[in-house]
């Protein structure tokens, strides 16, 4: 992957800021690489970044617009069509996270074609992969699991590796999904990988490594969603995760996008304990990940406190609070660098 920035961040007309997270998880992590928004009206989102059009952020230096949306289906809606042909007659090149072909839809191509510009597909793997052998690999994983989608398991890993690098860690960030390709700068667009090689293609994510290394692995979905599962799945596998950590979001009662009921954190450690072994059987959970933004700093900390105690592991806003009582465990467990 190769997107030049910086970046004029499109939302075009999204909901909600969830459906934005791929350009605030961009701006998250790498801020400097973020020159502008555009948005539609009627846009529920706000990177918190200055409001541009196309011409004006041309003039200041953009360099690639970035659709940075998620939707059910991965699909372009039709009215952002002309943003997009208009960026690219700009000068701009495009970059998309949905599952869609920027290239599949004739007026973009022929827009890009026109005017010398790159469309890049974040969501489409550049190569294929073999499909999972699940033969143990030398090195150490760590995945980050969850009690549903879009509850920081992506955000969970990135301040996991950044804490275990900071303790002597030889720790690194392994991107599964389209945000966490454009913040890591590689990886696997894993919701994108053809079923049967979705552990294969995790496989070749976490390679063999020295014996003191840890991939930290960003999670995909959860066991217990009905629409994601099997992704959840291949890529536990996969991983072959030596430890893993739960991340949960407290006030949700049902799963994003469907009626499911949200698991419990101790039915999630159970069935990817379960699951788990027959790539790993010394799978163990070393923490929990609580997203705690929607509660006040005072109900954050009890609630933490109440988890550490009802599941016997450390619990933290890894975003919030930080992830040492999570690394503190893994130096417990496994022995510090």
């Amino acid at each position: 992957m190769n997107v030049t920035p910086p970046y004029l961040m499109f939302l075009g007309d999204v909901p909600d800021a969830l459906a934005a997270k791929t350009a605030q998880g961009v701006v998250d992590w790498r801020r400097d690489w973020c020159l502008a928004q555009l948005r539609l009206p009627g846009c529920g989102a706000d990177l918190g970044l200055d409001e541009m059009t196309v011409p004006e952020a041309v003039a200041a230096g953009a360099k690639t617009l970035v659709v940075g949306v998620v939707n059910a289906g991965g699909v372009l809606p039709e009215h952002w069509i002309d943003t997009i042909v208009t960026a690219l007659e700009a000068g701009l090149d495009v970059a998309s996270g949905l599952h869609v072909r920027l290239g599949s839809i004739a007026r973009i191509a022929a827009a890009a074609e026109a005017n010398g510009r790159k469309l890049t597909d974040l969501r489409q793997p550049d190569r294929s992969y073999a499909t999972g052998k699940g033969h143990k690999r030398t090195g150490k994983r760590l995945l980050a699991v969850g009690t549903d989608c879009s509850v920081g398991k992506k955000y969970a890993a990135l301040c996991l590796e950044r804490d275990m690098q900071a303790a002597g860690f030889d720790a690194e960030f392994r991107a599964t999904g389209q945000t966490g390709v454009l913040i890591a700068g590689r990886g696997v667009p894993l919701d994108a990988v053809v079923a049967d090689f979705i552990a294969g293609a995790a496989e070749w994510l976490t390679p063999d490594a020295a014996d003191d290394h840890w991939d930290v692995v960003e999670g995909q979905g959860s066991l217990f969603h009905p629409s994601f599962a099997g992704v959840t799945l291949g890529l536990l596998h996969g991983s072959q995760p030596d430890a893993f950590v739960v991340c949960h979001e407290p006030t949700r009662t049902t799963m994003r996008g469907v009626a499911t009921p949200l698991p419990t954190i101790a039915a999630v450690i159970e069935a990817t304990i379960a699951m788990g072994r027959l790539t790993n059987p010394d799978i163990r959970c070393v923490g929990l990940c609580v997203n705690t933004a929607k509660l006040d700093e005072e109900a954050a900390r009890a609630l933490l406190a109440e988890l550490a105690e009802e599941h016997g592991l450390p619990a933290t806003d890894p975003v919030r609070f930080g992830s040492a009582p999570v690394v503190d465990e893994i130096a417990r467990i496994y022995g510090r660098p």
